[in-house]
């Protein structure tokens, strides 16, 4: 991913998402990609981690939220939002594109706003392959990108699929 942004930048973004949520809820997004109880899903460039309640909520107690980005803050917010709403199944890694997850491990992975940010989508992309189950699916929305764009990087690698496009997200199925 790109360099690091500045602790006041990651507050006026926290802030900017927190007002966002409001009129448009992270809960119609993760129906609209089809998240289900049980589920084992990455947040992959998670932020502030504005999906993660409505996330724990959708899989349960046996489902397990793996959170990932970049920046510590990032990490930080989402291990203080989960340790002071009760959430104990999220996991959270500091990292721009490993996840050190196992192989065919995950239902879904979330890439919401992300691909446009990265420095070697190649690589991300092949990780995020890598530890997909083979019924698995990423979902991605990326605002900064057209549909042609979305699709294209999407199936270029080789590894994906378009699965479907609902309302919000482009779920992408693996090849392979």
């Amino acid at each position: 991913m790109d360099k690091l942004m500045s602790s006041a930048g990651f507050k006026l973004m926290s802030f900017g998402f927190k007002f966002r949520d409001i009129f448009k809820p992270r809960k119609n997004v993760l129906e609209d990609a089809g998240i289900k109880p049980g589920f084992h899903v990455l947040d992959f460039g998670c932020g502030p981690g504005g999906y993660i309640m409505p996330l724990a909520k959708m899989i349960g107690d046996s489902g397990k939220i793996y959170a990932l980005d970049i920046n510590p803050q990032a990490i930080q917010s989402v291990r203080v939002l989960a340790l002071k709403n009760g959430v104990t199944n999220v996991e959270t890694t500091t990292s721009d594109g490993a996840t050190g997850l196992p192989d065919a491990s995950l239902d879904a992975v979330l890439l919401y706003d992300v691909l446009h940010h990265l420095n070697k989508p190649g690589d991300v992309l092949e990780e995020l392959h890598r530890v997909l189950k083979p019924e698995g699916f990423l979902s991605m929305s990326d605002h900064h990108l057209t549909e042609e764009e979305i699709i294209s990087r999407m199936t270029g690698s080789g590894h994906y699929k378009l699965l479907r496009k609902g309302k919000k997200v482009y779920n992408f199925s693996k090849v392979g």
